[in-house]
């Protein structure tokens, strides 16, 4: 557990004046894209041992020590003999992820000698016995599979007094553009390992807002798949009706390269049993005039909560014009205010089974029922709950069966509302190719005490997560502009299936914007660079 006192003596580190350097320096392999990377390696002036080599020691140089951003909790002690394997095999003929390191969320099952916890010092006792899906389909892919990120303990559904990127098995996750900011979660490290240059690409998962707020709050590109693409096989539950898992990256063409490796069907997992259909090469979408001739539809009802976040979004809209699209604003998206109530009732419900069914799976573990796990919590609650409670995991065992009415009304509402009547009837009636929003405001102050300053929908911080999130429909946050040092996202939902659109339309966005910037790992906002360790 990470302490205020441990806070502020990592952000009070001696100052540098080679960390601002050593955190823009683009010329170096931390900044480099995949594809970049990739060139090097085929040229034979890179080898993914030695890429491998140098993201472990710039882990250890700023997220072990120096500003300590705590976004890795543990790393692959076979991730270097894995890729000199890969090394010694390379040939002329590979995919573009051949021997690139990727970090993945801690709560996605790895085979191998590192835990799959979700942060809680309850799952601590065995590693999981295979891979998850996804993993296996990156290892096909020649990824190294470098450590597992941070996150929101439980992916954010423990306590709803909680602060995003916390854990117990892990500290506090900070935002290496102020070191005080939040990076929001659940998937926090993921996205801010991305962000600081620690790793080219990660996977993070969401259930509303996991994947698309941290990496709007940590200036990167974050893609929320359609519920089904990706196989959840192997990744802790939430809810069987909202969990995906999702890439994590600093652009877009190593975002679409990432989720063309994870995406397909899988017999373990009944919902991506139409994935295969769809699942494709994303980077075929890669178009820099993905922007003409688009129809794209504002949502407004989202916006008006964040002065800066309007500006971006006002900004980026008139780009998006000058480009060729199409905007129609504002757009009516029906029920939004509707989704809150059903959405949590269906979480609760679908917790508590879901994870029941997981952890009666899983072997090694003493804790075999979300019952264990409260009682585990209590009995250390020392170390798990000195900052948060469980408030969440108590009001989800006090649930029924999925049989249950509340639940089936529960969820035919949800789903309705979010979905036929919500985002597809917004679309239809528009004739529009996809929705776009703020995707939040920018970072907002660690607290440990209060926790987060915000959710979705929240009057002062806005979010607009939710409604893609509840229907099961694809979400894309891509950078777009400034607040005090502080990056702010937009982003594009659409339609089931319609990863294609939002990527064409992300790229072209970002090809004219280059919103991007490196972190300088500043002590506070506008504050002075913290100095990277040893």
């Amino acid at each position: 557990m990470i302490r205020p006192s441990l806070l502020y003596a990592a952000l009070a580190v001696a100052v540098s004046p080679l960390a601002s350097l050593a955190a823009q320096d683009t010329g170096t392999v931390a900044w480099q894209t995949v594809t970049e990377l990739q060139q090097r390696m085929d040229a034979g002036k890179l080898n993914s041992k030695t890429l491998v080599k140098d993201d472990i020691a710039r882990i250890r140089q700023i997220d072990q020590s120096g500003p300590t951003l705590r976004s890795v909790l543990e790393l692959n002690p076979d991730a270097s003999k894995l890729a000199a394997a890969l090394d010694a095999k390379r040939g002329a003929s590979h995919g573009p992820l051949y021997g690139i390191p990727v970090l993945l969320k801690d709560n996605i099952e790895t085979g191998d000698h590192m835990l799959t916890t979700a942060g809680s010092l309850a799952l601590m006792d065995a590693p999981a016995a295979s891979d998850a899906a996804l993993v296996t389909r990156l290892r096909n892919a020649g990824a190294v599979i470098l450590g597992k990120a941070n996150l929101s303990e439980w992916a954010d559904f423990r306590s709803s007094h909680a602060s995003s990127g916390w854990t117990g098995r892990g500290g506090q996750t900070l935002n290496p553009y102020a070191l005080d900011r939040n990076p929001c979660g659940s998937s926090s490290g993921s996205a801010v390992a991305v962000a600081a240059g620690l790793v080219p690409v990660a996977v993070g998962s969401e259930t509303d807002g996991s994947i698309i707020c941290p990496a709007s709050m940590n200036g990167i590109v974050g893609i929320k798949p359609t519920l089904g693409l990706v196989s959840r096989s192997g990744i802790i539950p939430i809810s069987h009706n909202q969990d995906t898992a999702g890439p994590l990256a600093r652009n877009v063409t190593d975002a679409a390269i990432l989720l063309s490796a994870i995406a397909g069907s899988d017999p373990h997992d009944p919902a991506t049993a139409d994935a295969d259909k769809h699942a494709t090469d994303y980077t075929h979408f890669l178009d820099p005039n993905g922007l003409r001739g688009k129809r794209i539809g504002v949502v407004r009802q989202l916006a008006g909560n964040e002065p800066n976040a309007d500006r971006v979004l006002d900004e980026a809209i008139a780009e998006m014009k000058a480009q060729g699209a199409i905007i129609v604003d504002p757009v009516t998206l029906p029920h939004l205010t509707e989704l809150g109530d059903p959405e949590m009732t269906v979480m609760l419900y679908d917790f508590k089974h879901d994870l029941n069914a997981y952890l009666a799976g899983r072997t090694g573990l003493k804790e075999k029922t979300l019952t264990d796990l409260i009682a585990f919590n209590k009995r250390e609650a020392t170390r798990e709950m000195a900052w948060f409670g469980q408030d969440l995991f108590e009001q989800a065992e006090a649930k029924g069966p999925l049989t249950d009415k509340a639940y089936l009304d529960a969820l035919t509402k949800a789903k309705q509302l979010s979905g036929p009547e919500g985002i597809d009837a917004a679309l239809q009636a528009n004739h529009l190719d996809a929705l776009l929003s703020p995707s939040w405001g920018p970072a907002y102050m660690t607290d440990l005490v209060l926790g987060d300053h915000i959710v979705s929908g929240n009057p002062t911080i806005g979010g607009a997560s939710q409604p893609a999130a509840v229907a099961g429909y694809p979400s894309m946050t891509v950078p777009a502009g400034w607040a005090h040092g502080l990056p702010v996202g937009i982003v594009f939902f659409g339609a089931k299936w319609s990863e294609p659109t939002l990527i064409s339309i992300a790229y072209g966005f970002e090809q004219h914007t280059h919103a991007w910037q490196a972190p300088k790992l500043l002590d506070t906002v506008e504050g002075k660079p913290v100095a990277m360790g040893k």
